[in-house]
Order: C-alpha cells, then sequence, then structure tokens
C-alpha cells in the first residue's frame, strides 16, 4: 500500500501524525509521509487516518 498526502488541501491539524506518526510526520504547517510503502501492520491505522482526515487529503493506492 501506498500513501501520498496532498499539501494543498492539508490544514495541518496533525489527526493522521498523531494516529499514526511511523508514516506521518508534519513538515511545517502540513503533514507528509515519511515512508516509500506502508508496513502491513500499520496499513488498518493508515486506512482510519485517511477516513478521518477533516479535508480529505490523504490518498491511499492499494
Amino acid at each position: 500500500m501506498k500513501v501520498s498526502v496532498d499539501a494543498n488541501t492539508c490544514t495541518g491539524c496533525e489527526l493522521c501524525c498523531d494516529s499514526v506518526p511511523d508514516v506521518f510526520v508534519m513538515d511545517g504547517s502540513v503533514a507528509r509521509v515519511k515512508v516509500d510503502a506502508v508496513p502491513a501492520e500499520l496499513q488498518d491505522a493508515v486506512r482510519d487516518a485517511a477516513g478521518s482526515c477533516p479535508v480529505q487529503a490523504i490518498q491511499v493506492t492499494e
């Protein structure tokens, strides 16, 4: 699974970073992904973070 954050949409609420800090990190005022591929054990948490993003800035590719 791959995941990305649309920096133009992200509002910097940090919800994804708080939920899955092994995958998401703040880069200034927006979140970014810090892994090339999401480890299997974190995939459900990343899906949850994407679904919880208030502005739907997180895209998941299976």
